[in-house]
């Protein structure tokens, strides 16, 4: 019964994204939805951005190891990162009406940047892409008892189906429904749960102190981990092309603007649940913990709850999911067929041909991504790097170039390739005791004003 109901969910995500294919008549309708999405859309798009595997896998086994402390990254940093775009982001860069984050270099800085940022923004997703696709295919060896590379590979080819027709109409329309199925089956199994466990206060009770602690000690090196933590999503997932287009898919600017705060109430609200619910297995079911933490929740469900519970909770499991791998599959091809592709060609393609150049990239990606996802397996750790690329690269170029009129291309192009350098430097040849991301962001930024001081060739 269980595997029937998944099956005639996907079923049903596909046809739902078969149907909005029929909105998408040109490359702007298939990357950005046509600019026309109303708030409740544009809201839950943005709710979904992360609302994942990481999530509700990731999140909650770190969590039930090292409590809130061992969660900063996600939910809360991520809820900043929305917070961040809406405040300081979103109103200008959705007045400039560009088509991907790459243009945003190329109006900037000139078509030299647009390539190398372009370079620098595409690549990450692929990690990101094959975090969501772990967690699918976990999910399918748990319920039908196939092997996890085997799950990887058939939601690959669901998520890319309707993704590759639909675009983000499919991916916007998806993520609506999707969302109510993720509160409402979270909400539920989180009610039974605290039920079965004697109330919510006698859950909480039973947390240690330490898993309550939010700020770091007065220790360098805790208080230069706790920066850290909030930065990798909070700050690194600022240049990043699905947060981008999720937000100028909207029909207004102030829906582009509003829609970030009410996706970032709503997901520090939401991204609760799957850690009270974590807390509710450790009190009731502490010896489903064993082995693999990531596990923990979707095994749980099966073993100690009723069918239609299992229903709701591993259909709302799949929604986050899958919302969330369409529109990471999405963002790299936009940016591989507008800024590097159209480029290379002197922009001689036609928006017909754009258009299936972006399909074929979405396969492209999608390939890639599959086969990072059968040989690696821990979603947090694939998410964390993917965002820890783009902030050490992408997030000085792109801040300094809205608010610093003296920002040259050189100054940008120096910034980015000395931030990654410095990063792989520390991660690779010298390791800190500190996450390297730190000093890397730091040179990231000196060696734009550096640059920019001494090349003062502007591209405005």
């Amino acid at each position: 019964m269980l595997l029937l109901s998944i099956i005639a969910y996907l079923s049903l995500t596909v046809a739902i994204g078969y149907w909005a294919s029929r909105k998408v008549k040109t490359a702007g309708d298939f990357m950005l939805a046509g600019r026309s999405l109303p708030i409740m859309l544009s809201s839950a798009a943005l709710f979904a951005t992360w609302f994942g595997s990481e999530t509700v896998f990731g999140a909650s086994a770190e969590f039930l190891e090292g409590g809130l402390y061992a969660v900063i990254e996600d939910p809360f940093g991520a809820a900043l990162c929305l917070v961040l775009f809406g405040l300081f982001f979103a109103r200008k860069l959705y007045n400039m009406n560009l088509l991907t984050l790459g243009d945003f270099f190329k109006q900037r800085y000139g078509r030299r940047t647009e390539l190398v940022a372009s370079a620098f923004l595409a690549p990450p997703y692929v990690g990101y892409i094959a975090a969501q696709l772990v967690a699918m295919g976990l999910i399918l060896n748990v319920v039908a008892g196939i092997e996890v590379w085997q799950g990887v590979v058939i939601s690959s080819i669901v998520v890319t189906f309707y993704t590759f027709i639909g675009g983000m109409w499919a991916i916007s329309i998806t993520d609506f429904i999707q969302s109510i199925i993720i509160v409402s089956g979270l909400l539920v199994l989180a009610y039974v749960l605290a039920e079965k466990a004697g109330g919510v206060a006698t859950v909480m009770s039973e947390v240690h102190p330490r898993n309550y602690k939010f700020v770091p000690s007065w220790d360098l090196t805790e208080i230069t981990t706790y920066i850290a933590a909030w930065s990798v999503l909070g700050l690194g997932s600022i240049p990043s092309q699905d947060v981008f287009q999720r937000v100028m898919s909207s029909g207004s600017v102030k829906i582009a603007v509003r829609s970030c705060f009410i996706a970032a109430g709503l997901y520090l609200t939401i991204a609760m649940l799957p850690l009270f619910i974590s807390l509710c297995t450790k009190y009731l079911y502490a010896d489903q913990l064993q082995g693999d933490a990531q596990l923990a929740l979707p095994n749980m469900v099966l073993m100690h709850t009723a069918m239609p519970i299992q229903i709701l909770f591993f259909g709302s499991l799949l929604s986050a999911i899958m919302s969330t791998t369409s529109s990471a599959m999405l963002a790299p091809a936009a940016i591989f067929s507008e800024n590097l592709i159209k480029p290379l060609v002197k922009n001689k393609l036609s928006d017909k041909q754009l258009l299936y150049i972006t399909r074929i990239s979405i396969l492209f990606f999608a390939v890639i991504a599959t086969v990072m996802a059968c040989l690696r397996k821990n979603i947090y750790e694939l998410v964390a790097e993917s965002s820890i690329l783009s902030l050490v690269s992408l997030f000085a170029p792109l801040t300094f170039g809205m608010y610093w009129k003296k920002t040259s291309s050189a100054g940008a192009v120096l910034s980015m390739v000395t931030g990654l350098s410095t990063w792989l430097f520390f991660k690779w040849v010298y390791p800190l005791e500190i996450p390297g991301l730190i000093p890397a962001t730091m040179a990231s930024i000196l060696a734009l004003i550096m640059g920019s001081l001494i090349w003062k060739k502007e591209h405005k």
